[in-house]
């Protein structure tokens, strides 16, 4: 008999993820149907949402050349029934203080911060470019972790070198873009482009860098169809980017810098990134979604 949920010891929530204590060395990450945008938990949940999310991230954990956080399969029989399917059992792990971007395409912050000043994080781009402008190669983005409610901020290579040492911070620049060319080929292939994506690692009790949290999803990923692509115009997407474009819009009445929370997606929205979320796995992983553990639809 699988175990109940509250068995276990709550550790954190987070805008998405919950994480239970289930031994020493092993931990109980949970994904919820929850959607975030501009630091903002938004209403109402998108259906599937956690098992999609959870579906790609083992994708990926078993396509990726990388030592990855799962302790476990995805049936593991010390998951609850109630979370079977959008959850996993994972190492602990001594995480590292960074959100680790990679970026092969210019859009977001990033052309943001371009347009500004010609640089991100620090990195000199060449004059000319504009939105969704492909890069002559991917560069490392760093970030700071935030914590709920605050923002992600953009840093420069030197603070990560700063807070972890020359060693780790080269560790962490090469394993981000050597993981994302790995995966941003493997979506070529499916006609997607993965613009940029973010990772966490971690440590392991020998201090080996461990990939770890959720990886290449639509939710840490920008992913384009790859047929229409142009730069100089905003790409269609597989992933939340649908959800930012519809609060930013006119039709929302939501301005993202004043103080009124954003208002609820309507359903034509909801089930729209739902189905942009499934066709993203179906398309990258070739699997059905409706194989999935757990999955029901």
């Amino acid at each position: 008999m699988r175990p109940e949920l509250s068995e276990y010891n709550h550790l954190s929530a987070g805008k998405v993820r919950e994480i239970y204590e289930i031994d020493d060395e092993t931990l109980l990450m949970v994904v919820s149907d929850r959607i975030s945008a501009y630091d903002h938990i938004l209403e109402p949940e998108i259906p599937d949402k956690g098992r999609v999310l959870t579906a790609m991230s083992v994708f990926f954990f078993n396509a990726i050349d990388f030592p990855n956080h799962l302790a476990g399969p995805v049936d593991d029989p010390r998951i609850p029934e109630e979370v079977l399917g959008r959850a996993l059992v994972v190492k602990k792990l001594r995480m590292l203080p960074f959100e680790c971007v990679a970026r092969g395409y210019l859009t977001g912050s990033g052309l943001a911060e371009y347009r500004a000043d010609g640089t991100v994080c620090g990195i000199e781009l060449p004059a000319g470019l504009t939105e969704s402008s492909r890069l002559a190669e991917p560069i490392f983005t760093p970030a700071t972790k935030a914590e709920l409610g605050d923002h992600d901020e953009n840093v420069s290579f030197d603070a990560v070198v700063a807070k972890l040492g020359q060693a780790r911070a080269d560790e962490l620049r090469e394993a981000t873009l050597r993981i994302y060319s790995e995966a941003a080929a493997l979506a070529e292939d499916k006609g997607i482009i993965l613009a940029d994506t973010k990772f966490e690692f971690g440590l392991d009790a020998d201090g080996t860098l461990v990939l770890a949290d959720e990886v290449l999803t639509p939710d840490s990923s920008r992913y384009w169809p790859a047929e229409g692509y142009g730069e100089g115009k905003v790409q269609p997407s597989f992933d939340k980017q649908y959800v930012r474009n519809w609060l930013t819009g006119p039709k929302s009445g939501w301005d993202k810098n004043g103080p009124t929370p954003p208002p609820a997606l309507p359903g034509s929205v909801v089930e729209a990134t739902r189905e942009r979320y499934v066709e993203a796995y179906e398309r990258l992983s070739g699997e059905k979604f409706s194989d999935w553990v757990g999955c029901c639809v």
